[in-house]
């Protein structure tokens, strides 16, 4: 491999073929750790601040490697972005010979099979449908692979899609008639013969992981595999080592068994009245809940009686359409498949509701112990506006991941910007089974004493008293009316985003202030980004969603203000769970595990105020718990090193002297006249 001082050197290879490429130590002692973990077949746990270079760092000796990588990233956004932008320009620097692939998941790629379906059906809910329904099979005779991001006229979340896609439950596999020509295979086989295969978590574990039918030879064939975004792996790996089933998946097997009777069983009514009986006991299920937006354990559902009939006459009816797709199974390949489903799904709904086994007491050996650790779980119920979804969620999936990554020697590299918690990784190792990783942290280069303030108010309300969120609009104003717009107002829960938007609303109009205020949920993310960044002085409400993986930079964004720190709601199923598996072992779930994740995420929300070295501006966190607690040092320490004041008159003398900066900087970048 190259030396890399030299390719990141001021004459080396990034800064001869990427304008404006700055030499950084951070990144390159990044890539140094990266390349000795590739080298050594290792395991790398690295926080790379905002400003690191974090991409490139590992892009590098990825590239250079000579072996096969695959990069897993948590969110399609990004995924893109190293696809289309990120790696190209590394490989042209590096002039390397690498090929790469983008890979997706099913629902990204058409599918000749439901395609063909749905057409023959012909069941459409609105004129506008039946339009996309055209615009895809035109599509379908000349698209080279088959991704739904091109298919011009259609929107990616058109309702037609999940009619024209595939799903791993209801993909024929090699018994469909078109699977010579499936682009999801294509997709793979491609991936399997590129050198850097680029893919997102969820990706990673739903097929790669758990070896899908043409993913499955691409881990057991990779040298190295790099997590960027890594905070968001424990809670993506638990939801795929765990079990669901769900409102949509068991409507989408009546809906699928249904259009198969049509053709292939028209003998049979029953099983088309089958599917109508299955259909009503789904929705008999939601409407067994008053409210939405619920997650509850299953211990909690005991006692409710109209739940218990429901689940009851639900398992009967899925039961009842089982056996009719038995006895047609060997009529077609969709009715085999079909049946091969209603079987899985009968089998995960019975084992939710078998009774709830005690932890087991006495004196293991530490096989048994680990054994039981593997089998524990906790069973809940999450309920939508029109769904619900009953689940099964390991509370340990250290020793699963860990088996795992010792299936095969490899490199593991995992990174973030959000990792650490006062530069320490073993809340992270511990939770993942990376008990022997080399860890490394490397701060921002950003100068955030001159670029940020952080700003925490005195004389606070308790942070679940009902008074609180007023009193965060009456903190902020003045901070806001200071920074002229220009702001995210992020809330740890819907409620408290929607009562701010209407105080704040209130205060704009009465204080006739031409501030255009934005509220999640009135568009995408996308949509709503592109809006702020657009409008002057704009000011967004927003929940969670915008914690993280958001990049405004610029003037557009000078103030961050965030309610509460975030702790996640203790009456959370697999919270409540975990919290009392650690306390049962003697150790303290506080300290170690809702701690820690409480601190990564308010570095998450944190962390959308400065994202380059000309940005600057103010962050007000309203928790004055995070000054008056014993704990609330650890969660200080753990963000960058911000100006730090408790008085609120030192806000508007930060903007006026920002402005007086910037005016300077306008005006010393001016040409002289003549």
């Amino acid at each position: 491999m190259p030396d890399l001082d030299h390719v990141f050197g001021l004459d080396g290879a990034l800064a001869q073929g990427i304008a404006g490429f700055r030499p950084r130590q951070q990144q390159l002692e990044m890539a140094q750790a990266v390349e000795h973990a590739i080298e050594s077949q290792g395991i790398l746990v690295a926080e790379a601040g905002t400003g690191t270079g974090k991409t490139y760092a590992y892009l590098v000796p990825a590239l250079l490697s000579g072996g096969k990588v695959i990069i897993s990233t948590g969110t399609k956004t990004l995924q893109d972005q190293l696809f289309q932008r990120d790696i190209p320009t590394v490989r042209a620097a590096l002039k390397v010979p690498v090929t790469v692939a983008l890979l997706k998941g099913r629902a990204n790629y058409v599918c000749h099979y439901h395609l063909e379906k749905a057409a023959l059906e012909g069941r459409f809910s609105s004129r506008e449908e039946v339009k996309h329904l055209q615009l895809i099979r035109s599509y379908a005779h000349t698209s080279s692979n088959g991704d739904k991001s091109g298919c011009a006229g259609v929107p990616e979340n058109a309702p037609i899609w999940p009619h024209v896609t595939s799903t791993k439950e209801n993909c024929l596999g090699t018994d469909c008639p078109h699977h010579k020509e499936c682009y999801v295979m294509q997709a793979r086989k491609e991936a399997m013969a590129a050198d850097v295969v680029v893919v997102n978590h969820h990706l990673f574990f739903a097929d790669v992981w758990l070896r899908d039918e043409g993913a499955g030879e691409l881990l057991p064939a990779c040298n190295t595999v790099v997590f960027d975004e890594a905070h968001q792996l424990p809670e993506v790996a638990s939801l795929f080592f765990g079990d669901n089933v769900s409102s949509g998946q068991l409507l989408e097997l009546a809906r699928d068994s249904r259009a198969e009777a049509l053709t292939e069983a028209k003998d049979m009514p029953a099983l088309n009245e089958a599917c109508g009986k299955l259909e009503k006991a789904v929705k008999d299920l939601r409407l067994a809940f008053e409210q939405d937006n619920l997650r509850l354990p299953k211990h909690q559902l005991a006692g409710n009686e109209k739940f218990q009939l429901a689940l009851d006459g639900l398992a009967a009816r899925l039961i009842d359409l089982l056996n009719l797709l038995e006895a047609t199974a060997e009529r077609g390949e969709g009715l085999k498949n079909c049946h091969e489903r209603a079987l899985a799904l009968n089998d995960k709904l019975h084992a939710w509701q078998l009774d709830d086994e005690p932890p087991a007491a006495g004196n293991d050996d530490e096989t048994g112990k680990e054994k039981r650790r593997e089998k524990e779980s906790v069973r809940w119920v999450e309920v939508f506006s029109h769904a619900f979804q009953l689940n099964s969620t390991p509370l340990d999936i250290a020793d699963v991941f860990r088996k795992q990554i010792n299936i095969q020697k490899r490199a593991w590299v995992f990174t973030s910007a959000t990792l650490a918690v006062n530069r320490e990784f073993k809340h992270y190792c511990y939770e993942m089974g990376l008990y022997d990783a080399e860890t490394a942290c490397w701060d921002s280069p950003f100068d955030y004493k001159s670029q940020a303030l952080l700003y925490v108010p005195k004389n606070m309300p308790e942070p679940n008293s009902r008074e609180f969120t007023a009193a965060v609009v009456d903190e902020a104003w003045p901070a806001l009316k200071a920074s002229q717009g220009r702001a995210f107002l992020l809330f740890t829960s819907l409620r408290a985003m929607r009562e701010a938007y209407e105080l704040v609303k209130a205060r704009l109009e009465s204080e006739v202030l031409d501030y255009p205020l934005l509220l999640q949920g009135e568009g995408s993310r996308t949509e709503l980004l592109e809006r702020f960044r657009s409008l002057p002085h704009a000011v967004l409400v927003a929940s969670q969603t915008f914690w993280e993986g958001i990049d405004v930079k610029g003037e557009a964004l000078q103030l961050v203000v965030i309610d509460k720190l975030p702790f996640a709601p203790p009456d959370d199923p697999v919270l409540s769970a975990r919290v009392d598996q650690i306390n049962r072992a003697g150790r303290n779930a506080f300290i170690e595990y809702q701690l820690p994740r409480a601190a990564i995420t308010l570095k998450q929300g944190a962390g959308r105020l400065i994202r380059d070295e000309r940005d600057a501006g103010v962050l007000m966190i309203c928790d004055t718990r995070i000054v008056d607690k014993p704990y609330g040092k650890r969660i200080w320490q753990s963000l960058p090193p911000m100006l730090k004041t408790r008085d609120a008159q030192v806000i508007p003398r930060f903007f006026a002297q920002l402005a007086t900066r910037r005016a300077a900087q306008a005006e010393a970048e001016t040409p002289a006249a003549g």
